[in-house]
């Protein structure tokens, strides 16, 4: 799959855009002031996957945080900062790796001078995002009082304009909206209009459920034509979750190896064991694997060693039994009761003797 080019920045220890890998973000929802809090959660998103974390900063007390936080995980952190530029120096000076900050929203010049030359002097780049929701009446009214594609870029650029004034090229873009067409259409007029990289996402997304569909068809149909270089899933729930969608993302359409693949089929009159459970089961325990292998859970021999031939291990379902098989070759028959625990000793035994 054929990437955009688009320029590379540092963020901390990761590059984003160029020929980088696509990042993966998230959000804590703690209070970010709540420094054990906040660290507690950024270890879980490290744990799933996660590449950068950002932070919301609304007051000087979870500016200051960042210090705290810095010193206690390894990962690009980014300051999440509307309005304040004060917000932007401490978090500067505390140490963060980026900030999301629209410079237009600090209105007065001067201070938007401060942030910006501070940002210069330690390298640190600037994320310009624009939501459909939170576009200016101004801009609505332009666009017929409603948020279209061109409205969101042309908002988005207003942006770009005063950083490059002030000799700033160290950004990222965002341009989200929770209705997926209209996010295809901004990123993709985006994308033909400026080589800057892209940060996507579906904004408002929704629940893990819902949230997650959407974000799989916008983000994956970017993806798909080549654009983003950095993404994050926005789900009402435990940000971890965020983390796991957005590597499924990847994984699906072959930008990514992390952890391991589940295959499983829908299930049919042909299965004669409780597949739906067994497979939910391996799921959940399949988490805490770290390895990039495939797992195949199977109703039945038509779709088991067969059609899953390529899993490097698997259980396919028969009555009362089941068989364990690795590459397309059965290993034994097994009773149903321990087809769980024998698939995951059989996956322990190849995460050993891959060592």
């Amino acid at each position: 799959m054929q990437r955009n080019q688009t320029r590379s920045l540092q963020l901390g220890r990761v590059v984003i855009g160029g020929s980088a890998p696509i990042t993966v973000q998230s959000m804590t929802n703690t209070r970010t002031d709540n420094v054990t809090g906040t660290v507690a959660q950024i270890r879980r998103l490290l744990d799933a996957g996660c590449d950068i974390v950002r932070v919301a900063v609304p007051d000087m007390a979870a500016a200051l945080a960042i210090e705290q936080i810095k010193l206690a995980v390894d990962v690009p952190l980014v300051a999440d900062i509307h309005f304040d530029y004060r917000l932007a120096l401490a978090a500067i000076e505390r140490g963060v790796d980026a900030l999301r900050l629209n410079p237009g929203n600090i209105g007065n010049p001067e201070h938007i001078a401060m942030v910006v030359e501070a940002a210069k002097k330690q390298r640190i780049p600037i994320r310009v995002g624009v939501n459909a929701g939170s576009l200016s009446k101004e801009m609505l009214a332009k666009y017929g009082g409603r948020p279209t594609a061109q409205a969101m870029v042309e908002s988005a650029l207003s942006h770009i304009h005063i950083l490059e004034k002030h000799d700033f090229f160290a950004i990222k873009i965002s341009l989200k909206a929770h209705a997926v067409p209209l996010t295809l259409s901004a990123y993709q007029l985006m994308s033909e209009t400026t080589d800057y990289p892209l940060h996507l996402g579906i904004t408002e997304a929704g629940t893990v459920r819902s949230g997650a569909v959407k974000s799989a068809v916008g983000i994956g149909a970017l993806l798909a034509q080549g654009i983003g270089d950095t993404i994050r899933v926005s789900l009402t729930g435990d940000p971890v979750e965020e983390v796991r969608v957005a590597n499924e993302i990847l994984k699906s359409l072959g930008l990514k190896q992390a952890g391991p693949t589940l295959v499983s089929c829908p299930t049919c009159g042909r299965c004669q064991l409780d597949l739906i459970p067994i497979a939910e089961i391996v799921e959940d325990k399949l988490k805490f694997v770290t390895k990039p292998i495939t797992v195949a859970v199977m109703g039945c021999i038509v779709n088991g060693p067969g059609e899953a031939k390529e899993a490097d291990v698997g259980i396919a379902g028969g009555k009362g039994e089941g068989l364990l098989f690795s590459k397309g070759k059965i290993i034994r028959k097994i009773p149903e009761a321990e087809l769980v625990s024998a698939l995951f000793a059989e996956i322990d035994k190849l995460i050993k003797e891959e060592i």
